[in-house]
């Protein structure tokens, strides 16, 4: 029976799949893949939201009855798929939703994994050059979109998955969300993985694990072909630190542009 559901709500190509799998090495830990269960849960809020049945009746009874009905989809969705007893459920939108999540059940725990922002751009428009025999479903030659590096920056900064999980991280700075959330950087946890994942547990308040990070074996799966040629969730079974090669990808002008529109995130998590 599963006693506690976490989140994870990391940034985009920031290591949250390889997250994942290390920790569902731990026979206590059930990781998901991208999961649709928040998806569920706005739907119903939705319904509960504009539904005239709901409006008819005593408003803080409904309401109530809303949180008990949430709560106990989202345990109940787990327990019906696995008997271990810790989740963390992984979808960028807890970022946007964590007052939600705190109704559903008070002071949740957010993961979120960040990396330099350079990186993720790059990692993106690395995926871009690798597969030129697919259509990337976002160039337009007859109106000029997104046919150059620069533009192409542009196009991911305001579109998913990063657009979102940006605006979704800068909110919950702003807000103050943040003071609640534990942050992990993805070249600390590459370069150093013991340290990140004790801080892990120690956030998430679970007996510890002895991992292996030389052999991490991919537990979570997912078709990457419903996400096309950006969607990457194919783990290495070591963990190593990633070269830092988003200069030559983006160029010094585009890193730079990057460093300037996010200057709050640099600041927030030490990136030089």
């Amino acid at each position: 029976m599963v006693k506690n559901v976490f989140y994870n709500s990391s940034l985009p190509r920031a290591g949250s799949t390889l997250l994942q799998n290390v920790m569902m090495q731990n026979p206590e830990v059930y990781s998901t893949p991208t999961s649709g269960v928040i998806e569920f849960l706005l739907q119903a809020r939705t319904l509960y939201s504009n539904g005239d049945a709901f409006k008819a009746q005593d408003p803080k009874e409904m309401e109530k009855g809303f949180q008990g009905f949430c709560k106990a989809g989202l345990y109940g969705f787990f327990d019906a798929i696995t008997d271990r007893p810790y989740v963390i459920d992984k979808s960028r939108a807890w970022t946007g939703n964590f007052r939600f999540a705190n109704f559903i059940e008070p002071n949740p725990k957010v993961i979120v994994m960040v990396r330099d922002l350079r990186g993720i751009f790059a990692s993106m428009e690395k995926n871009y050059r690798k597969n030129p025999h697919k259509d990337p479903l976002i160039v337009n030659g007859a109106q000029l979109q997104n046919m150059t590096a620069d533009s192409r920056l542009k196009h991911f900064s305001v579109s998913p998955p990063i657009g979102p999980s940006m605006e979704w991280l800068k909110d919950a700075i702003q807000q103050g969300y943040d003071q609640h959330m534990l942050f992990i950087r993805f070249e600390d946890f590459t370069t150093n993985p013991e340290a990140e994942i004790q801080r892990i547990y120690k956030y998430l308040d679970i007996p510890y694990f002895e991992h292996d990070f030389e052999n991490v074996e991919q537990l979570t799966h997912e078709n990457d072909a419903i996400h096309g040629i950006f969607g990457d969730h194919e783990i290495q079974p070591s963990i190593r630190p990633v070269s830092q090669d988003y200069t030559s990808i983006l160029g010094f002008q585009n890193c730079d542009i990057i460093k300037q529109n996010y200057k709050w995130f640099f600041d927030k998590f030490n990136y030089q």
